[in-house]
């Protein structure tokens, strides 16, 4: 038997609210805009770290682009599941087949991995210079690419019933940990560069040891101010059985436009925390844009 079509089909590719009032009008240009602003600013910082050969030496750098380059699928990716009249849940026929919100997956992953690597680098450093070389940590990068789009192949392979199952259970444990993890490594992140790299002498590689760990500690608390409300939120449907998504679509729903809000900050953040970066990224990225445009 056929399934009906839904409605979303015919609507696809309308507003996801009718331009019919001056809040559905500001809603529609605020989606826009969000989505022009991750990809604007995660282009410029990706750009500046691919054309800066100092900056690409440095292990931190490789995690940024592959922050910004998963944050740039996401804002792309934005103008369709965000702006549009679509809805990105298993059984919609406008969905994107778990790819959409995956770069969402991948951007987190990647903080993450950042998060660890600082963590080894302060707390071992000479066990870190010996361990992780750029080719590593680039196969660090792979590895978590190839995972998530492993974990994309079997959703889509397997029943949509057992795909919700699956993704539902791994949330619900992968939250929990990465939320604990998370927390305990900025603590323990904070407390080492408060006290431990200030007992240092000055030098140029312990201000770039603190300014890493600083930048990353900076990020991480803005990415769980970002995403501890949808945490919390899938956390609570799965103990009590109710459904987590509860509002028309990802462009309305404030818990899931948190985290692309935050995909938006965080390579204001990465320019904000780093000098090298903000002098590749104004000297050469923007200057080189403007020029154009004369």
């Amino acid at each position: 038997m056929n399934r009906p079509e839904s409605n979303n089909n015919s609507a696809g590719l309308s507003p996801v609210l009718p331009l019919t009032s001056v809040g559905n009008v500001l809603m529609f240009l605020f989606g826009i805009a969000l989505a022009t602003a991750i990809v604007f600013l995660n282009v410029s910082v990706f750009l500046s770290i691919v054309l800066d050969k100092a900056l690409r030496s440095e292990n931190r750098f490789m995690y940024m682009l592959s922050t910004c380059f998963s944050d740039i699928c996401t804002g792309v990716s934005y103008y369709y599941v965000g702006v549009l009249d679509v809805r990105d849940s298993y059984d919609s026929p406008t969905r994107t087949y778990y790819i959409a919100p995956t770069f969402l997956g991948l951007s987190y992953m990647a903080i993450l991995a950042a998060q660890a690597d600082r963590y080894h680098a302060v707390t071992a450093p000479l066990h870190y210079a010996r361990r992780m070389s750029r080719n590593r940590t680039l196969l660090v990068i792979l590895a978590y690419w190839l995972y998530a789009f492993v974990i994309v192949a079997v959703n889509n392979l397997v029943t949509v019933g057992v795909a919700k199952r699956v993704t539902g259970i791994g949330t619900f444990v992968g939250n929990i940990c990465t939320v604990i993890i998370m927390i305990g490594m900025n603590v323990r992140l904070f407390l080492i560069a408060k006290f431990q790299l200030q007992r240092e002498r000055p030098s140029a590689e312990g201000e770039s040891k603190r300014s890493s760990v600083y930048l990353i500690i900076v990020v991480a608390v803005f990415f769980l101010t970002a995403w501890l409300p949808i945490f919390i939120h899938i956390i609570v449907c799965n103990f009590g059985g109710s459904t987590c998504y509860s509002f028309k679509n990802e462009g309305v729903d404030p818990l899931r436009i948190l985290p692309r809000v935050n995909a938006a900050l965080t390579p204001v953040l990465y320019v904000r925390g780093s000098a090298g970066l903000r002098a590749t990224l104004l000297g050469r990225v923007w200057r080189v844009r403007c020029g154009r445009t004369r």
